[in-house]
């Protein structure tokens, strides 16, 4: 007779993956927030101060380092989020979980303590590039080994489980738009500015360790992490079985090769849905619509909080909305080609925002002038990449065995990786092409 699982009381392993969640993407959120404060430090010049009101009107004389730093940041961040997710997804069994989450958590905090620190302190331009690079090669590839984990520890519980990781990360991008309005609002310094973003990390980070040591302890975390050792014990069991009696080493070699394959086999396409979907969203966004002027605007202050408010905060919020949806709603089925296909169709959301009013362009002409069809793709754009994300990493881990779910969340992962991997080196080409 199978063993009931007990509830989640005060839904607290949902609260919990909720905050892990938040603490994954939020302190990378504010990190790219705080540009213009890591692009500020590189000016030749360092006699000039500089506020979070500012454009790129300072442009003009734009040393190497600055004109380089966003495309080296890219390179920095996805390269070893994606060789470190791929890593994580056939190394997890080896390496205890408890390490690979708490060890990230504690190693990108401390990142931020010393991002924190450096705001205070001088630094000749070179110098700062080239540490700051290298925080964000270390805050990628460990942030990619805790997202890894957290997916494959939600791959463990019921499909639902899944929902409050996506939710947390939709939240973060939506408190770095928000702190990134109200330092514009404020007219806070960049130095000033930059110095809450990182300090707010730690803070969310500290939180989410926190959180993380309080998971073991919950009922409902514990009773489904005892029925997966079980169960692997099980096949250990009946592995060395087959070895006794039948004296062939072969079911030993099937124990170490089987899993990844035949794992991939089952959820293909659920993977390759959400790469698709993350490819499509960060091939548009913020690469083309970051670009994207108000055409009621008018010199007014609406220009300054357009893209502020219309592509990131919108973004977020409706990104967020679409995410969160998945713990009330499920639709369509996991089996059901509507959803592979309803992904294909967000190809149409490419062509729509090239059309706007994106400037500087050279080849293609303006059609949707008006600042309400932005924003009216805006909301279909990130609601539908919110929604269908969540979809498919909350269906990977149900397509598999209970004992393999671990290492299908760890697959989604990847692929999820991937994808935005793909949708940066995409969103050169598109932008190229308008």
């Amino acid at each position: 007779m199978a063993i009931r699982s007990p509830r989640d009381k005060y839904f607290g392993v949902w609260l919990i993956f909720f905050i892990l969640g938040l603490g994954t993407l939020l302190p990378w959120n504010f990190f790219m927030t705080a540009t213009m404060y890591f692009t500020s430090r590189l000016k030749d010049s360092s006699l000039v101060h500089y506020s979070a009101n500012q454009t790129e009107a300072a442009g003009e004389h734009r040393s190497v380092l600055e004109a380089k730093f966003n495309n080296v940041m890219t390179l920095c961040a996805m390269l070893p989020l994606l060789l470190c997710t791929c890593l994580n997804s056939f190394l997890h069994s080896l390496i205890p979980q408890r390490l690979r989450v708490m060890g990230s958590l504690i190693i990108i905090m401390f990142v931020f303590i010393a991002t924190a620190i450096l705001v205070k302190l001088p630094l000749e331009p070179l110098p700062f590039f080239c540490v700051t690079m290298v925080k964000i090669v270390i805050i990628n590839s460990f942030g990619a080994v805790l997202q890894g984990s957290l997916f494959g520890m939600a791959g463990l519980l019921p499909a639902s489980y899944t929902t409050p990781i996506m939710s947390g990360q939709g939240l973060a991008g939506t408190f770095a738009a928000f702190a990134m309005i109200c330092a514009i609002t404020s007219g806070s310094e960049l130095h000033d500015a930059a110095f809450g973003y990182f300090i707010t990390a730690c803070v969310v980070i500290f939180l989410s360790i926190l959180s993380y040591i309080l998971l073991p302890r919950l009922e409902f975390f514990q009773f489904h992490q005892d029925r997966n050792r079980k169960q692997r014990a099980d096949e250990d069991n009946s592995v060395n079985l087959m070895n006794t009696e039948n004296n062939d080493e072969a079911a030993d070699q099937n124990k170490q090769r089987v899993p990844m394959i035949e794992i991939f086999k089952k959820i293909w396409l659920l993977a390759l849905s959400v790469c698709f979907t993350f490819t499509v969203t960060i091939g548009t966004f913020p690469a083309i619509t970051a670009d994207t002027k108000s055409t009621l605007a008018d010199g007014g202050l609406w220009e300054r909080y357009f893209i502020p408010v219309s592509c990131f905060l919108l973004f977020n919020l409706c990104d967020w909305g679409g995410r969160s949806l998945t713990a009330i709603c499920m639709w369509p089925r996991k089996d059901s080609l509507l959803l592979p296909v309803s992904i294909i169709c967000r190809l149409v959301f490419i062509p729509l925002f090239m059309l706007c009013n994106v400037q500087p362009r050279l080849n293609l002409p303006v059609v949707f002038h008006h600042d309400g069809w932005f924003i009216f793709f805006m909301i279909l754009f990130a609601f539908s990449n919110g929604y269908l994300a969540s979809l498919c990493m909350c269906f990977g881990p149900e397509n598999v065995l209970p004992h393999e779910s671990e290492s299908a969340g760890a697959i989604m992962a990847f692929f999820l990786s991937l994808g935005l991997a793909s949708g940066a080196a995409l969103s050169f080409l598109l932008r190229a092409l308008v």
